[in-house]
């Protein structure tokens, strides 16, 4: 079991002293070590460290902000944790999940996490029934049938002209074409 340390300070102005003090006194092997906003997810040195980082390892931070600025992406991090069987420390939380306790933490952030997520999506539907209800459209507008569309349309439709060629000749693209041949028979009934 090796605990390997992170450590991460936002501007490059920034000192680390304090937090590789930290990570000596815990006898901590190895540290990534970088200096980056803690916003950003995709840090090189993280990346490192998680393709790194062991089955039976420990990671270790000074606190979480050092790790991760939101639930989410912290809950994200913790996640790949799990799946590679390494445990997590945060000293100034006081949290590790080796123990029953910080799995227990961990535990009520996924649950807090997963309820903001529900919440989020429950407006969300609200809001678009809502604007439904009201008459609004919602989407991008359909693309209005080009000049020349009936003719080429028909020109296709008795086999004049491939595919390709109608959408060439209307300036659309093939699967545009198709669309639009989709709307227009929905919309305009076929002489039988």
């Amino acid at each position: 079991m090796a605990r390997i340390g992170y450590i991460r300070v936002s501007t490059v102005g920034q000192h680390t002293d304090r937090q590789e003090d930290e990570m000596a006194k815990l006898g901590v092997e190895k540290v990534f070590m970088e200096k980056a906003s803690g916003k950003n997810t995709h840090r090189p040195e993280l990346k490192k460290l998680l393709d790194y980082i062991r089955d039976g390892d420990v990671l270790v931070v000074s606190e979480i902000s050092r790790l991760a600025r939101s639930t989410r992406d912290l809950l994200a991090i913790v996640d790949t944790l799990n799946q590679k069987q390494v445990g997590f420390v945060s000293l100034k939380e006081a949290i590790d999940t080796t123990s029953p306790q910080g799995r227990f933490i961990l535990t009520i952030f996924a649950a807090l996490s997963e309820l903001e997520r529900e919440g989020i999506l429950s407006r969300q539907k609200e809001g678009i029934e809502s604007a439904k209800s009201r008459g609004k459209h919602l989407g991008r507008p359909a693309k209005q049938f080009p000049v020349g569309w009936e003719s080429v349309y028909m020109a296709w439709r008795q086999s004049e002209l491939t595919p390709s060629e109608a959408a060439r000749r209307l300036g659309l693209k093939r699967p545009t074409f198709y669309i639009m041949v989709k709307r227009w028979e929905a919309s305009v009934p076929l002489a039988g």
